[in-house]
This record gives structure tokens, sequence and C-alpha cells, in this order.
């Protein structure tokens, strides 16, 4: 499956099911894959409860950080969340860029949207939206927004680097982004890369680290840096499905690994857009 076009389709119908799942089967899967482990009970996502402006329905336990925790929302501030789901981090974001601020949430996904537009009704908020639509390309005018956020989304994402494009355009000169992702170090098993379920679920349409903070820095972004880093353990029970025993045991005894990352960069005061000819 190479064709962007089937990669999206494939993803907007695999969210489109989650956003039907509760948070528990969604918590116990990759990124929301399916309640494919026994093993543990989550995988990727870190605990929002203890966060101001966490909301239990807006929670599908999809996400692979806390960006919110590192990002740097200020009162006032507009802050824009790249595939909000049923508006999670969006709501925590809130609470940090008060009544003063506004928070607009996109995704690709219709019942996502319709999800999260049902959860800001019931709280009554008035300064947060969310907008449908591809973050390849924005629903969005440039320079709008002080802070981008998004959670384990990016690598679900074929062309990442129209996303990164698309972000520096949006942000105000000055703004930053701080994204919560996941990546590889290494080179994973084909069978594992190539899985379907396993792209939906967060692992196969990751790239490698490196690769994906030089894309950051290709693209205009400056101070980059990793805020957290964890690994991301996939239990046996799952890699059973797509590996044997012998290639289990011998990915396991690898330098390849998967890994969530929080990384911060800023949009310089005084930029021009990468390839434009002024840089």
């Amino acid at each position: 499956m190479n064709n962007e076009n089937q990669l999206k389709e494939l993803v907007k119908q695999k969210y489109s099911e989650i956003a039907l799942q509760d948070k528990e089967t969604n918590q116990s899967s990759c990124c929301g894959a399916g309640g494919c482990s026994t093993e543990v009970y989550n995988i990727m996502s870190d605990d929002y409860t203890q966060l101001e402006g966490y909301n239990p329905d807006a929670d599908l336990g999809l996400g692979c950080g806390l960006p919110t925790e590192f990002a740097k929302i200020k009162e006032g501030d507009v802050v824009v969340d790249l595939g909000s789901g049923a508006g999670n981090d969006c709501f925590v974001a809130r609470k940090q860029t008060g009544a003063l601020g506004k928070v607009i949430g996109i995704d690709f996904t219709p019942a996502m949207i319709d999800k999260a537009r049902q959860n800001a009704d019931k709280l009554g908020f008035n300064n947060v939206e969310f907008r449908q639509g591809d973050i390849e390309n924005m629903p969005l005018t440039s320079n709008v927004a002080d802070v981008v956020i998004s959670n384990c989304v990016l690598n679900l994402v074929p062309n990442k680097t129209a996303v990164i494009n698309e972000i520096f355009r949006v942000l105000k000169p000055g703004g930053h982004f701080s994204i919560s992702d996941v990546v590889l170090i290494g080179n994973l098993p084909d069978k594992i890369k190539n899985a379907a379920e396993m792209y939906a679920g967060c692992v196969a349409g990751a790239i490698q680290k490196q690769v994906y903070l030089e894309l950051i820095e290709i693209n205009g972004f400056k101070h980059i840096t990793i805020q957290k880093e964890k690994p991301i353990i996939i239990p046996d029970d799952i890699l059973s499905n797509y590996l044997t025993s012998d290639e289990i045991l011998n990915f396991k005894n690898s330098d390849a690994g998967i890994f969530s990352i929080s990384v911060y960069a800023e949009k310089p005061i005084t930029a021009c857009t990468p390839g434009g000819g002024c840089c």
C-alpha cells in the first residue's frame, strides 16, 4: 500500500472506528489500533488525569506523550492542535490559554470532529473550535498561531515534509511548537513496517529519529529541542501477530527501537519561507 490517498483513507477509517470505542479499548492497543494486547493495559499514552483542564470524555487514550506539558502556552495565546481527536489536548490547552485565548483543533476524521464538538458544547467553551481538514493543507490563514501542538499524529501522515511546512506557515514569527510523536532508531523488521494495522497503530508510519529532526531543521525551524524521550515496548502478544518467536528474539537483541519523543522548535522572528529564495 504505497498510494498516499489509500494510506489516508486507511487512517480515516481506523480512527472513525476509534471514535466509537471506549478509552479502555483504545489504551490497550497501539494508539487505538485495536484491542490487540492482553499483556499491558497501556502501551504509549501518558496520564492526563492530573492536568488542569482534563476532561475524561475527550480522552480516548490515543497519545504518546503530553505536549501541553512542555508547550509554554501563555494566557491569551492562539493554540492549534493537529489531529485533535475528541479534544483532549485542546481542553488542556484551553485551560492554559484562558478565556482570552483561542484553541483550534484540526482533525481528518469527521467522526472525531463530531465527538470533539459535542464535548466542547457540554463544557460550554466558546473559544475552542474544531475544523475538519488535512494537516498537510491546513484550513488556517498564515501567521495565526502562537503555539502548535500535536500528539502521536505526524507518524500517521504520508507527507511529513508538507505538514512541517504547514506548521511553519501557520505559526506567527517567533511562535513555536511542541509535538509528541513516534520515531524509530535502527531498522524495524519489514513485517512490522508493512503491516497496515501497525501503520494505523502509529508504528510502521514512523520514520527515523534523525530524519525527523533533520526535516524540522531543513524547513526553517530553530532551537530544536527534545523535551522528553521514552522507549515504546511492544508486547510479545502483539509482535507474535507479525513475527515468529525467533524473529521476536532477534528484534529484541538488535539495536532497533521505537521511541516516543516530544520535540520543541521555534519559527524565527524574522523568517522567510524555506525555498522562497530569501534565505
